[in-house]
């Protein structure tokens, strides 16, 4: 039930739905009362914000400092473990298996099965739960994914029951002991996701993946025209932002730990 409340709660004061949200109680206040100013203000304000939170330099500007924290992970220490973490996923057999990986979780699994090319003699672990009535498990299908990419089923192993970040460093402490890790999350993710893992007592590896904010060329239109792609760049940055502000409210220091130690 917690879960579910923290869930919802967070997804209605993401961009999108919060401005919505806002713009339906200017409307609101516009036909059934006499506020009228307070109406026009109100939906004048909401769809400014959604306007800039659309627009590449204000979305990439917000997400960045989460985004480069921690470089692409190139070293050449060798590792036990390569722990890439759920993200968003459905189950279609009918589908190709990369197409059941939502959002983050392609570049996620993409990047973890890189990182394992790399460490051929390591074990891949994917975790994530079951979501909602899905008969498969977020770690399955990343596992599918990595079979079909020419990962070794003997070289995969599924944490399927977590169902946050808290629970998925928790199972992961009980698989990787004392031995030397990856950890594979999307970039603006991991300095949250090495909270949680430091917070257990591990000290992985960061191999940051699904990096988002653009810093490099762009046409001129694409910066200048709003998209509903720069938005969800904004949507990332808010998640994050509320998620940490959340780590804080339960008394818990952030992370101070330099990248990539």
């Amino acid at each position: 039930m917690l879960f579910t409340l923290k869930k919802v709660t967070g997804g209605l004061l993401l961009p999108l739905p919060f401005l919505l949200l806002l713009m339906a109680l200017g409307i609101l206040l516009l036909w059934l009362t006499d506020w009228q100013k307070s109406g026009k203000t109100v939906i004048s304000v909401s769809w400014l914000l959604l306007l800039l939170l659309s627009l590449q330099p204000l979305a990439d500007r917000l997400l960045l400092p989460l985004d480069s924290r921690y470089p692409t992970w190139n070293g050449t220490r060798e590792v036990d473990y390569i722990v890439v973490l759920g993200g968003g996923y459905t189950f279609n057999p009918a589908w190709a298996p990369s197409s059941n990986l939502l959002n983050n979780s392609l570049p996620r699994v993409a990047e973890g099965v890189r990182q394992w090319q790399r460490n051929p003699q390591s074990t891949l672990i994917f975790t994530g739960a079951a979501g909602g009535t899905n008969p498969k498990s977020s770690a399955w299908v990343a596992a599918q994914v990595a079979e079909s990419l020419g990962v070794p089923p003997a070289h995969i192993q599924l944490l399927d029951q977590p169902r946050d970040t808290a629970d998925e460093a928790q199972a992961v402490k009980g698989v990787v002991g004392e031995h030397p890790f990856l950890l594979v999350t999307s970039a603006n993710h991991m300095p949250r996701a090495i909270h949680f893992f430091h917070a257990v007592g591990l000290q992985p590896i960061a191999a940051p993946a699904n990096q988002l904010a653009i810093t490099s060329p762009l046409n001129g239109w694409e910066r200048a025209i709003p998209s509903s792609i720069w938005l969800s760049h904004s949507e990332r940055a808010v998640y994050e932002t509320l998620g940490a502000l959340l780590q804080r409210l339960k008394g818990e220091k952030p992370d101070s730990a330099e990248p990539g130690k």
